[in-house]
């Protein structure tokens, strides 16, 4: 049912120029499902996220989101029930802010804060870093923190709104092993919150598809090369498509593990 779609995108394409970016992507995303977007830097997953957040308009096609079809709703609220982790929304922030602070300003997606927060938001915020361990670095500012704690703050603080979708854009990007798989359990937990968003989570990494996403997208030079529930995605046959290279993959807690295929000598 209609009524059930999260995302619903119908033969989208965006051009930049005399180039398009996105081709013909046809893609909806149902209420109970947690979604990967894989792609390659330049496969145009960014632009599509813009899209998706109203950003950016379509060239063509029609794009919907929360039941809400673009072109005849107010973005500004509708982003209210979005929330979008980023390395770029990182680099905006004010460095001197304490994590707390960052986190508060979620609440009106602001960069920075500017109303006196309520003694509800307060509360809300010191236990959103203390559900995600970093309940000790409340008064530290920003600047002082690790690219892991950062990261863990900005998902904290993309859930002050309770936001309905909730999109992770390589939310792992420059985390050593152990944080990244910190990380990794900590947005494992937030996929298992009964009441939580849906969640879509960006990256080019295979062994960052978690168990909790049950389907995965594969996005290739603007357009969808196959989406669908992950397990049929996520295939030796399939990825070694994808990437133009054999791959090998092995599969370990429910997570998929992929290396370089033999390959025949060359002659």
């Amino acid at each position: 049912m209609r009524d059930q779609l999260v995302i619903d995108i119908s033969d989208v394409s965006w051009q930049r120029e005399e180039r398009y970016i996105l081709q013909h992507v046809d893609w909806q995303v149902r209420k109970g499902e947690h979604w990967c977007l894989v792609g390659q830097n330049g496969s145009g997953k960014t632009s599509l996220l813009n899209l998706i957040c109203g950003y950016t308009w379509p060239t063509k096609g029609q794009v919907s989101v929360l039941g809400h079809r673009y072109g005849e709703v107010d973005l500004r609220d509708l982003r209210k029930s979005i929330g979008w982790v980023s390395s770029s929304l990182m680099s905006r922030l004010h460095e001197t802010e304490t994590a707390e602070r960052v986190v508060l300003s979620g609440r009106e997606a602001t960069i920075g804060l500017y109303t006196k927060p309520s003694a509800e938001d307060e509360d809300k915020a010191a236990g959103l870093l203390q559900e995600f361990g970093c309940g000790h670095l409340r008064h530290s500012p920003f600047r002082t923190l690790s690219q892991g704690e950062r990261q863990k703050v900005l998902i904290a603080r993309s859930l002050m709104a309770s936001p309905r979708l909730l999109i992770l854009d390589e939310p792992c990007t420059g985390l050593d092993l152990l944080a990244r798989e910190q990380l990794l359990s900590m947005i494992a937990r937030v996929a298992q919150q009964p009441d939580g968003p849906t969640l879509l989570y960006v990256t080019h990494h295979i062994e960052e598809i978690l168990p909790c996403f049950s389907h995965t997208m594969l996005l290739k030079e603007g357009r969808v090369v196959r989406a669908g529930q992950s397990l049929e995605v996520l295939t030796e046959e399939e990825l070694s498509r994808f990437f133009g290279v054999p791959l090998e993959l092995r599969e370990a807690s429910g997570r998929v593990w992929v290396s370089l295929g033999e390959t025949a000598p060359a002659k």
